[in-house]
């Protein structure tokens, strides 16, 4: 074969499979079933951001204590099995000069733990924080290189909806994952509550599809009505670099204080 009928013959598989790589399949129609809605529920997380301080960077409770007065906060989702999760970064927008506490349950009862911010991205509303306990349960993601087309149903959960999400599903698709991304926006039919923020959204198999962000109203007659809800998923392959880097400063760190 001459080299131009190979050039031809290579250009017409790569068209192909770009093609097949443009078409999405059609949306998974299965709901989340209850056990999946309790995985949802047994992991919701919170932020609190106070000025109040903790002399104990780790402090277990039968139930979650009422917020100071000063308290700003949102929702997290853990991402990893020592400690991580990500939130909205709006939900950080008065850190400076505060603290930052992650409150998440722990068997039968609630740890609350002084979060170290790791990384925050303003443009993609998503910040990573740690803290110092171990976190056995957590979300796997979705596959990073399927898509998830319009239509796919899903739940999100938050410290203000828990249990009580609905079904929903995406209201815009979820191309695959692109090395050149750092993020992914796409939007669900489910409504968000304040605080809801750095939630997750999640489908039938329980794997995290992304972190609650916004929600878009319009106000026609002074009345509100509901659109949808922005979220947005992070590059994964970049975020679980960011986490590993991370627990390798840790760990010099360690090395070097002992």
């Amino acid at each position: 074969m001459s080299a131009v009928a190979r050039s031809a013959a290579a250009a017409i598989i790569i068209g192909l499979l770009h093609s097949c790589a443009g078409t999405p399949p059609a949306p998974d129609d299965r709901p989340p079933g209850l056990q999946i809605r309790q995985q949802v529920a047994g992991r919701i997380a919170a932020v609190l951001v106070t000025h109040g301080h903790d002399d104990d960077p780790v402090k277990q409770r039968k139930a979650p204590a009422q917020p100071p007065d000063d308290a700003d906060g949102g929702s997290a989702t853990p991402v990893s099995h020592d400690g991580y999760f990500l939130t909205a970064n709006h939900v950080l927008s008065r850190e400076q000069g505060r603290n930052v506490f992650v409150i998440h349950s722990a068997g039968s009862g609630w740890i609350r733990s002084k979060a170290r911010i790791v990384w925050r991205s303003e443009s993609a509303d998503l910040a990573l924080l740690h803290v110092p306990t171990a976190t056995p349960d957590h979300y796997r993601w979705s596959a990073a290189d399927r898509w998830l087309p319009t239509g796919t149903r899903v739940i999100h959960g938050g410290i203000a909806t828990g249990m009580r999400s609905g079904h929903g599903r995406l209201a815009s698709p979820l191309r695959p994952e692109s090395g050149m991304q750092t993020h992914r926006r796409f939007k669900i039919d489910l409504p968000l509550l304040p605080g809801d923020s750095g939630g997750p959204v999640v489908n039938a198999d329980g794997a995290l599809v992304g972190i609650n962000s916004s929600v878009e109203f319009i106000v026609p007659m002074e009345t509100m009505i509901f659109i949808d809800s922005e979220c947005v998923r992070p590059n994964v392959r970049r975020l679980e670099a960011r986490i590993e880097a991370d627990r390798n400063r840790r760990a010099e760190g360690r090395d070097r204080s002992s």
